[in-house]
């Protein structure tokens, strides 16, 4: 690569530390077809030294991280290891130069154990060349436990929560050895408990001397666990600061370039009839006699532990597995929930957890994803397709919910997670849903993109639309919520309303 070529990038506060930079970038640059994901920044990370990456969706800190990976290879600028100029043109390569990387979506085998996924392509060979087994499940229990992750190296991934799926990412990352640790949102699907354990592991590593890039969106995770950050915004660097020399609010402003004053803009609107009544709704094994109301414009937070079946309850009531006893009435009328198709039909939305996994059609494009939900509805006349109002309809959602992209004909695997999640909040709301169900609606979203929801939520609310939103995220619970459904091991543990709430009486129901 050219040396011309990183004289202009922009500079980069020089480390407080007087060794040299673990690793160092200059003047990256990277482009996609319509988009140009970095421009000309910088990056310098200390052995060590916990490194947070902020930034709004479609800032380019997971392309920045994609090239650091060797996944995608810059269109032009350097890498530098220990002070040595490196070339990589594959996720090998970094591998081979100490640089491991936790994606935010997961890329486990599902139907090979824990064992098997951490160290696949390096499993431990007998003397005729096949797979040693019982060597293999004694080095993954006995990194487990360097770890203390507390988890069956036999079992199949597909039999474990997201969490400990993540844990396992987590385990498989370490077991390289590597000097650069890259973490993409690893904490996205962890409860509190989880988020200490891992904060846990992080301490340790860093305490050998580990570099740590730790992409991250929740601002209290910044002030815990980082050491410095950097921040990116439309796809530039824009500084280089110490965790303790700023405020949440002076991040906030350097990510989105302007002050969002109110993160959690909860109107009150009037609360009408119930639209959607839930009796002892049960499935076998999962979860038990769940039973509450939901109003038209009242927005019914779900809180919970990971793992307390908030999640199976939503997939109930979609008809994505169907409840085994109980009953869901929708305006008064009971309904046999026994399909999508039937929820749909009754004027119901579900947005998903895994976006990747059970939301987006990953090899179609924004136009595609959007309109998916809506072609047997009312775009459809005579057996054919109104495409001219259906395309205009999207564009203008897509406009609505600032989804940054070159245009409708894009493949949504090309986009920002971020950007993802919004295309598929636009896929519900063209259905004009009279019952919204969301699942961790801002889950690996920017704060600028968050409040533009929680905007957006309160909208519909004041619209009439009867929503139940599960989140994981207290504050968002607290600020958004009328009444709040609190779940512990399958059932409800108990029910509050806004003024009585407080993240101590919430914990205190989830945890009982």
């Amino acid at each position: 690569m050219s040396d011309t070529a990183t004289l202009d990038a922009p500079a980069v506060p020089s480390a407080p530390a007087a060794e040299p930079p673990l690793l160092e970038i200059h003047g990256i640059r990277k482009g996609f077809p319509g988009v140009l994901a970095l421009d000309n920044v910088g990056f310098k990370l200390r052995a060590g030294t916990v490194h947070a990456l902020m930034g709004e969706n479609g800032a380019g800190k997971s392309t920045l991280m994609k090239i650091i990976a060797g996944i995608y290879i810059p269109d032009r600028g350097d890498i530098s290891l220990k002070g040595q100029r490196i070339t990589l043109k594959s996720p090998i390569d970094a591998l081979n130069q100490g640089i491991a990387m936790i994606h935010q979506e997961l890329n486990l085998m599902p139907y090979m154990t824990v064992a098997e996924n951490v160290w696949i392509t390096r499993e431990p060979k007998n003397r005729f060349g096949f797979v040693d087994h019982a060597e293999l499940y004694r080095k993954t229990e006995e990194l487990f436990k360097t770890l203390n992750i507390d988890l069956d190296v036999r079992a199949e991934i597909q039999t474990l929560s997201v969490a400990n799926r993540q844990m396992v990412e987590i385990a498989k990352a370490v077991s390289y050895n590597s000097d650069v640790l890259i973490m993409d949102e690893p904490t996205s699907a962890l409860t509190e408990k989880e988020v200490a354990h891992l904060f846990a592991i992080i301490r340790t590593l860093r305490a050998q001397g580990k570099g740590i890039i730790y992409i991250t969106h929740k601002m209290n995770e910044l002030f815990e666990i980082a050491d410095e950050f950097s921040v990116f915004r439309d796809g530039k660097y824009i500084a280089t600061k110490l965790s303790t020399e700023v405020t949440r609010d002076d991040i906030i402003k350097m990510m989105v370039g302007r002050e969002i004053t109110q993160m959690f803009p909860k109107t009150e609107v009037p609360i009408g009839e119930v639209v959607l009544s839930i009796k002892d709704l049960c499935l076998d094994g999962v979860f038990r006699n769940i039973s509450f109301d939901v109003r038209a414009g009242e927005i019914v937070g779900m809180a919970g532990l990971v793992g307390s079946g908030r999640s199976n309850v939503a997939e109930a009531l979609f008809g994505v597995t169907p409840a085994t006893s109980g009953t869901i009435a929708i305006n008064g009328k009971t309904v046999a929930m026994h399909s999508p198709a039937v929820a749909l039909a009754e004027g119901m939305a579900f947005l998903t957890e895994d976006r990747k996994e059970t939301g987006c059609f990953l090899g179609l494009n924004i136009q595609e994803n959007m309109d998916s939900a809506v072609l047997n509805q009312r775009y459809v006349k005579s057996g054919f397709v109104q495409s001219k109002q259906l395309n205009a309809e999207c564009i203008e959602m897509a406009q609505r919910l600032r989804v940054k992209t070159p245009g409708m004909d894009e493949i949504i695997l090309n986009l920002s997670g971020g950007n993802q999640q919004k295309v598929l909040i636009g896929r519900w709301l063209l259905t004009h849903p009279k019952i919204l169900i969301l699942d961790e609606p801002t889950r690996g979203i920017d704060v600028g993109a968050k409040a533009e929801i929680h905007r957006l939520v309160s909208e519909l609310a004041g619209q009439g639309v009867a929503i139940l939103m599960i989140s994981s995220e207290m504050p968002e619970v607290l600020g958004m919520s009328d009444r709040i459904v609190v779940m512990h091991e399958g059932h409800v543990s108990g029910i509050l309303d806004r003024k009585d709430a407080n993240q101590v009486s919430i914990m205190d129901l989830a945890a009982k």
